[in-house]
């Protein structure tokens, strides 16, 4: 049996992560955020790829690839694009896996542009406000839904 292959999507300026604004993000790295997820993937038995662009283009273009590969399940933090993107949204409604939205920062705390999301009618499911933590849930939720 193949193991199952779920795809961590991270957005525009999530690179900056330990860096940029503290009280919000923490000051955990991208990369110390990527290899918790892979460990987690590893006890629960599937792969986790992590990617991550400042590029909203290449963010499609790896969805639509992500679409080709069949991956499995895709989580997908993709930082202010979540609250505008049309492009993106279009692009994961695309795949036929479930797809988890998540945010480190509770967004419905924070301004109010950040109160909506324009992938919340075509994702599985919202995860928001645990930090890194909420990245650990979303994979959980993931597999969760794939085992379901």
């Amino acid at each position: 049996m193949r193991q199952k292959k779920i795809l961590m999507l991270n957005g525009v300026n999530l690179n900056m992560f330990g860096k940029r604004d503290p009280v919000q993000y923490g000051t955990i790295t991208l990369e110390e955020i990527d290899a918790r997820l892979q460990a987690l993937g590893a006890e629960l038995g599937v792969a986790v790829e992590c990617y991550q662009t400042n590029h909203e283009g290449e963010m499609c273009l790896r969805i639509h690839q992500a679409f080709t590969e069949g991956v499995d399940a895709v989580l997908i933090n993709a930082g202010a694009w979540t609250h505008y993107s049309y492009g993106i949204r279009d692009a994961l409604a695309i795949l036929t896996c479930p797809v988890v939205e998540l945010h480190m920062s509770n967004v419905h705390a924070r301004e109010p542009f950040r109160h909506v999301s324009v992938f919340a009618d075509i994702v599985k499911g919202q995860i928001c406000g645990f930090g890194v933590n909420s990245y650990l849930l979303g994979l959980r939720a993931a597999v969760a839904a794939l085992d379901g």
